[in-house]
């Protein structure tokens, strides 16, 4: 690609100089450069820094800009829309006249830029506006996040501290119905007490004797 475009400048070079029928040797002097560089130039062996672009285009009495899109050192500027490169191959029209046309479509294309930039200038002023209008509510979004977050955090917590209450006020239910029972249990009399107190009844009661019952008498048994 990049001889290809040594070749293109130097075959340019080449076509411009013979259109203007200007010598190697008169086109070298003009540009401060020596014939042999500049043949190998022509013939696409060597490829011209600017500003040997520029000194040649000075003395082929045409734009230095259109040597420099021909060397591919103007990449970056928009698409040429045909109308430049029109003008420039125009056999018709000299160079001073392809320059003024040039100077011309250029100045127009300026002016319609710099319009078309002036119009656009509200419209993208009320884009800032509303991207940071959008940032606001964005801020004011996460700041409602975060206090939702921090409810439902309370509401958690406290769930939690009701739940543990109910169940310590159950363990402590629980607790005293088995201290109630526990007290039942040691106020009933045992076993052994109970049978003590039914052999003391029991001793107290009359013995059915008849020598103890006066006026009584008791036949014996035959």
């Amino acid at each position: 690609m990049a001889n290809q475009t040594v070749r293109s400048i130097g075959d340019y070079i080449r076509e411009q100089r013979e259109q203007a029928r200007i010598s190697m040797r008169q086109l070298a002097q003009s540009a401060g450069v020596s014939n042999p560089y500049l043949s190998q130039i022509e013939r696409g062996l060597r490829k011209p820094s600017a500003d040997i672009l520029q000194q040649i285009a000075k003395g082929l009495r045409i734009s230095a800009e259109a040597l420099y899109v021909q060397a591919g050192i103007l990449e970056d500027r928009p698409a040429d829309t045909g109308v430049r490169s029109a003008l420039l191959a125009d056999a018709e029209l000299s160079e001073r006249q392809k320059q003024v046309l040039i100077e011309i479509y250029e100045s127009f294309r300026k002016e319609n830029a710099a319009a078309a930039e002036a119009q656009a200038a509200p419209g993208e002023a009320e884009a800032e506006t509303l991207e940071a209008e959008a940032g606001t509510l964005e801020a004011e979004a996460e700041t409602v996040r975060a206090e939702t977050a921090q409810a439902a955090t309370a509401t958690t917590a406290g769930a939690t501290a009701t739940k543990a209450s109910a169940t310590k006020a159950r363990t402590r239910k629980s607790s005293a119905r088995k201290s109630s029972v526990k007290v039942a249990d040691d106020e009933r009399p045992s076993r052994s007490s109970w049978s003590a107190a039914t052999s003391e009844a029991e001793q107290d009661e009359p013995s059915g004797n008849a020598d103890d019952v006066p006026g009584q008498t008791v036949p014996p048994i035959r």
